[in-house]
């Protein structure tokens, strides 16, 4: 191979120069010491900038890594990161198809978590559900999963543990404080009355007395 001859005063022998001196200007310091952390320090040169693609794989990625995510939140995200919707589109379509993105799971297991952690019926678990983008006939199947059953004993649970806490309080306060709990929680009305109205009678609440009162708006 020929070797490329610089002459001096020439334009590439002083592009040359002026490198080699910024080169040792960057190793050493005012005193002569070695400077290794300063902006003009040799280093490797950055690669090219990523691609959107792999941004976009790259952020579903350390979302994914703490916690599962619906495919609408991790779509919001790279909105919001700037990247563009085809871009978006095909890395979300291709983690559904290797399964690191599955509504119906995340919809399962959230159900799951939140009934048996938190005591939340249906209606509150499907409202949740909406909230993070997942489809209405997938929520449907997941919060199907509950049956009445286990709804109203659920219910039963979180009224026996506030019972102690309402004592003292009179009749319709202890009604209208119990009742409310669950209806917050999403249990329907006519639920939420029949539960609390057998917890007072086992005390010893008159049910006739309890007939009176109402549940309040949630």
């Amino acid at each position: 191979m020929t070797r490329r001859t610089e002459w001096p005063g020439s334009e590439d022998a002083t592009h040359s120069a002026a490198g080699d001196a910024e080169t040792r200007s960057g190793r050493r310091g005012r005193h002569g010491r070695e400077d290794s952390g300063g902006p003009s320090s040799s280093r490797a040169e950055p690669g090219p900038p990523r691609t959107p693609e792999e941004q976009a794989r790259a952020i579903c990625l350390r979302l994914l890594t703490g916690n599962p995510r619906t495919r609408k939140q991790l779509e919001d995200a790279l909105r919001q990161r700037g990247i563009p919707e085809e871009a978006a589109e095909e890395v979300l379509s291709r983690f559904e198809d290797v399964g690191l993105i599955d509504d119906a799971a995340f919809a399962d297991a959230w159900v799951e978590s939140r009934h048996h952690g938190r005591g939340l019926a249906r209606r509150a678990l499907a409202r949740e559900l909406r909230t993070k983008g997942v489809d209405s006939a997938v929520i449907e199947v997941a919060v199907g999963r509950l049956d009445s059953e286990q709804e109203e004993s659920t219910a039963r649970e979180l009224v026996d543990r506030k019972l102690r806490a309402s004592r003292g309080l009179d009749r319709e306060k202890r009604l209208r404080r119990l009742a409310g709990m669950l209806a917050r929680k999403g249990y329907p009305e006519g639920l939420a009355l029949r539960v609390v109205k057998q917890a007072l009678e086992e005390e010893g609440e008159d049910p006739d007395l309890l007939e009176e009162h109402y549940l309040p708006d949630a």
